[in-house]
């Protein structure tokens, strides 16, 4: 199961990112390898910075492996396990659009369908490459610019058709401009959590088996995090709710909105997925 982590700090701070971080991640090989990982940050002047690397085979894993030290507002991390398209960068998450990161953990089916939709509302030149996760977000674009950039607005008809439309096995996503960051986790298929640091004085130090970050930035600072487990033992950390989209804002002030409050019309099942998606969606494997 791919894995994702945002970070919004509301002000420009420095934090250091490992993508594959676990001793296992590079000593057992019989562990399903990584396929990509990738780093997106809007630095201090709201410019977008992506670094990402497809990864085909463990001596690739120098990018995933060593640290990086990057200095923005909001941050979104993914470690992916590919359920459709080759190993290739284009292929790999973060995606940026229109000023806007994405990161999407699922499958979405019916991508002939959705290609139709992308063609109506004049984006499919936003698709570089092969994947489900890549429409899901030129869909979103395509929607915000209809409602004239209004994001909140446009990720809510994009997350309505798609969950009307085509078959979907799980669609959690983060989507992130230099000043906001919007968290869905739909339908409950996989989790995804929230930790709301706001006025917290406590080391930011947090670590999963995939994805290690750290910022002395802030230890006295406020932030909110999201991610596909829990990175620690703060008890603080909060399932989110199926269906339920989050939004933090440039002042780091959180509100939940019930953005799908029923299943997709067509719901996947994990036995409906063909070989390759259902082993990139495992919840247990150390894959994902």
């Amino acid at each position: 199961m791919c894995r994702l982590f945002g970070l919004h700090a509301g002000r420009a701070v420095t934090a250091t990112f490992w993508l594959l971080d676990a001793p296992d991640s590079l000593v057992d090989q019989s562990k399903k390898n990584p396929d990509g990982t990738g780093l997106g940050v809007f630095g201090p002047d709201g410019t977008p910075l992506v670094r990402k690397e497809p990864i085909a085979a463990w001596e690739d894993t120098e990018f995933a492996s060593e640290a990086h030290e990057m200095s923005g507002t909001t941050f979104v991390a993914h470690v992916r396990y590919a359920s459709t398209g080759d190993l290739d960068v284009r292929n790999t998450h973060p995606f940026l659009q229109d000023d806007r990161l994405f990161a999407h953990n699922g499958v979405v089916a019916g991508l002939g369908v959705l290609d139709t939709r992308l063609a109506e509302l004049s984006v499919a030149d936003l698709v570089l490459g092969q994947t489900d996760s890549e429409r899901v977000f030129a869909l979103i674009t395509g929607a915000v610019r209809a409602r004239e950039g209004d994001v909140a607005a446009g990720l809510a008809d994009a997350m309505t058709w798609l969950a009307d439309n085509v078959p979907i096995y799980a669609a959690n996503l983060l989507l992130a401009t230099a000043t906001d960051m919007w968290a869905l986790r739909y339908p409950e298929t996989h989790e995804l959590y929230m930790l709301d640091r706001r006025l917290r004085s406590t080391a930011f130090e947090m670590q999963t088996n995939r994805i290690h970050a750290r910022s002395p930035d802030l230890h006295e600072r406020s932030a909110v995090v999201f991610a596909s487990e829990p990175m620690d033992d703060d008890e603080k950390w909060q399932l989110l709710e199926p269906g339920v989209v989050v939004h933090v804002d440039a002042g780091l002030s959180i509100s939940q909105c019930e953005l799908l409050p029923h299943p997709p019309k067509c719901r996947l099942k994990l036995a409906d997925l063909s070989s390759k998606e259902a082993a990139s969606q495992h919840p247990t494997s150390s894959a994902g």
